[in-house]
C-alpha cells in the first residue's frame, strides 16, 4: 500500500513539472496534453451524486494535462459496451472505462486493445480488469471494503444487518455485500432499483416494518442512504444506518449523528488518476498500477474525521 501511494505521489510530481520548463516558463501547449483524446465512459445512472465527483476529478485531470476528454454514459451494461465500441472506432488515444458487468464489457474492451488502444479499469471490476486487458486500475477493494463495515458493525453488536443493492448485476455492490456477511452471516441483501428514489424508499421502508429485528441497513451509495434515512423514519426502525459514499447531503448526515459512519472510495481521485495514468502511458510509457491496482480506499468518514472532511464534499472533491 506504501508503493501504491507513492506511486500516486510522483505521479503528481510529475505533472507539475510537466507544466512547467526550466524558470517556471510554461512549455508549448503541443509538449503537453495536445493532440491526446481519451473516452471516460462510466455505468452512471443519471442523477446519482457519486458521477459528480469521478467525472470532476476526470476533467480537472484533463484540464492539468491538455487531454481532450470525451466522457459518456449508461447505467445498461449492453449500451455501455456500445459507448466503448463506439470509442474505439473513433480511433481514440486511451479509454478509461468503469468494469461493473466485466462479461457484457468483455468484447468491447478487447475491441480497444486489439486495437492498440490503452484502456485502464476505474470503480469497479478489479478483479477482472487485467483478465479484460485493462493495464491499469483504480479504485476500491470492495470485499476489502464490505469486511471492513462488516467489522464494524460486528463489534458494535449487529446480528441481521440488510445490504440494500441498488444496481443489479453489479460485481462490485454483490462484492460489498458478501464482505458484509463474512463478518455478520446473519447479513440480508434487499434488491432495489436505484434509479428511483421514491421506489427505493417504499421497498426499504416495507422491509423494516416486516422485520423488526433488522439491527443495521447497509446502503452502498450515498444518495439510497438519504432514501434509507426517510424509509427508517417512515417505518419506525430503530435500526442503525451505514453507508457506501459520500456526497454533501451524506456528509452532514454524518455530521448530525443520523449516518453512523460512510466508506469512502475517494470518487474524485479515481476518475483523476484514470486520466492521469493515460496521459503518462501514451506520453511516456508509464505503468502507474506497478503490476497491480492503486487503491482509493476504503477510508472511514466518522464523527472523529467529519469536520475536516465536509468542507471538501462542499467543493464536490470528495
Amino acid at each position: 500500500m506504501r508503493g501504491r501511494r507513492l506511486v500516486v505521489l510522483l505521479a503528481a510530481g510529475v505533472l507539475t513539472l510537466a507544466a512547467c520548463s526550466e524558470g517556471g516558463r510554461e512549455e508549448p501547449e503541443e509538449s503537453q496534453g495536445a493532440g491526446y483524446t481519451i473516452a471516460f465512459v462510466t455505468h452512471e445512472t443519471p442523477g446519482d451524486t457519486f458521477w459528480d465527483k469521478v467525472r470532476a476529478g476526470a476533467e480537472q485531470a484533463a484540464a492539468d494535462t491538455g487531454v481532450d476528454l470525451k466522457y459518456s454514459n449508461d447505467p445498461d451494461a449492453g449500451k455501455q459496451a456500445v459507448l466503448i465500441q463506439g470509442a474505439v472506432d473513433s480511433k481514440v488515444q486511451g479509454i478509461a472505462t468503469t468494469l461493473v458487468t466485466p462479461d457484457a464489457l468483455a468484447g468491447a474492451v478487447k475491441a480497444a486493445t486489439g486495437a492498440g488502444i490503452p484502456v485502464v479499469g476505474l470503480n469497479a471490476g478489479i478483479e477482472q480488469y487485467k483478465e479484460l486487458g485493462a493495464l491499469m486500475y483504480f479504485g476500491s477493494d470492495e470485499t476489502l471494503a464490505g469486511e471492513s463495515i462488516g467489522e464494524r458493525i460486528a463489534a458494535a453488536g449487529a446480528k441481521h444487518p440488510v445490504c440494500v443493492i441498488h444496481q443489479q448485476g453489479s460485481v462490485a455492490l454483490e462484492a460489498r455485500c458478501d464482505g458484509v456477511r463474512s463478518k455478520v452471516p446473519g447479513t440480508e441483501n434487499l434488491q432495489v432499483n436505484g434509479a428511483d428514489d421514491a421506489a427505493v424508499t417504499s421497498s426499504l421502508q416495507a422491509k423494516l416494518s416486516q422485520d423488526k429485528t433488522i439491527d443495521y441497513v447497509v446502503t452502498l451509495g450515498a444518495p439510497v442512504a438519504l432514501d434509507a434515512i426517510q424509509a427508517k423514519e417512515q417505518a419506525g426502525s430503530a435500526a442503525k444506518l451505514v453507508t457506501f459514499d459520500l456526497n454533501q447531503e451524506m456528509a452532514k448526515a454524518v455530521k448530525d449523528g443520523k449516518v453512523e459512519f460512510a466508506i469512502d472510495q475517494q470518487p474524485y481521485a479515481q476518475g483523476y488518476m484514470a486520466v492521469t495514468s493515460l496521459y503518462l502511458y501514451i506520453k511516456n510509457g508509464n505503468d502507474l498500477g506497478g503490476g497491480g491496482p492503486v487503491l482509493t480506499g476504503p477510508s472511514f468518514v466518522d464523527s472523529s474525521n467529519i469536520d475536516k472532511i465536509l468542507p471538501f464534499t462542499e467543493k464536490n472533491t470528495r
